[in-house]
């Protein structure tokens, strides 16, 4: 007899999956480590097989739980799916969604649209600020959701890893100059770490003379040929220059891109916005 896989226990897989932790897994599905330890445990029985590797402070996925965290993923986001379908004319309420100025233009509008048209009588209210400054508002309960960049105190159910890329003005070859003039985003932020860290282990001169809370600010610095910078590709407008190592710049860390719920936020119409993100911006093959 074929056995059935649970979905509940896919549910705390994927967690344990994207934080390669059991604590954190449990943060995520709210239960005991001892509980995720058992769910695990009772999905490997039913596949047959190890899905984590258990080292002595950390955990790795197998070569199964490799190949079965895709379809784990796919199982999940059609159960959201499901589920939103089935509640479109019963859910009603107002969703506070906190989102970094970049992603709300680059990822979110196709979601939003869609989830407009089937729970028309959900309101959202949208939050734009860097991803650090929404955390205090997650822990005062201020916002539903926050789809922000992983960062210290901002874990939560991954969504789908974002490269970054250099650019620069097509009308100015300012990637040429030395020191390097570079555009970067607050202190604080998590792009700007990883673009400082890569500069600083690749030795190349910069100046970090120009500085913006925003995406538009940002491309603005760049398009006006004062300086390259490195930004999520999700975002990269189309008439930048993509640059690399030929032109003498560094690979850069990318950004994971996580879905964090506030305290106290499991109403119907946070559930179905959360479900319909995660449908629409994980990839099948996301990375663990």
């Amino acid at each position: 007899m074929t056995p059935d896989l649970n979905l509940n226990q896919l549910r705390t897989f994927v967690a344990a999956a994207d934080h390669l932790s059991f604590v954190g897994a449990a943060d995520v599905v709210h239960r005991s480590q001892a509980a995720v330890s058992m769910q695990i445990m009772k999905l490997e029985e039913t596949v047959g097989q190890a899905l984590f590797a258990r080292h002595t402070r950390r955990i790795g996925l197998t070569a199964a739980g490799e190949r079965l965290l895709p379809y784990a993923r796919q199982m999940l986001a059609l159960e959201a799916q499901a589920l939103a379908a089935l509640r479109t004319q019963e859910v009603v309420g107002r969703v506070v969604l906190g989102a970094p100025d970049d992603y709300v233009a680059s990822l979110l509008p196709p979601v939003l649209e869609r989830f407009a048209r089937l729970f028309a009588n959900v309101e959202i209210e949208l939050v734009c600020l860097q991803s650090t400054l929404l955390k205090p508002m997650l822990q005062k309960g201020q916002i539903d959701l926050a789809f922000v960049t992983r960062a210290d105190g901002l874990e939560g159910s991954l969504i789908r890893r974002e490269a970054m890329v250099w650019v620069g003005s097509q009308r100015h070859a300012v990637w040429k100059k030395s020191p390097l003039p570079v555009a970067l985003f607050d202190q604080g932020c998590v792009a700007r770490a990883h673009t400082l860290a890569a500069l600083e282990q690749c030795g190349r001169p910069y100046g970090a003379t120009y500085s913006s809370p925003s995406l538009l600010g940002i491309v603005a610095m760049v398009d006006a040929g004062l300086a390259v910078a490195a930004l999520a590709e999700c975002s990269i407008p189309a008439h930048l220059v993509r640059l690399g190592e030929a032109e003498g710049l560094p690979p850069v860390e990318p950004l994971d891109v996580v879905l964090i719920r506030g305290r106290n936020s499991n109403s119907p119409a946070v559930e179905c916005l959360a479900g319909e993100i995660m449908a629409a911006l994980r990839p099948l093959r996301a990375a663990a």
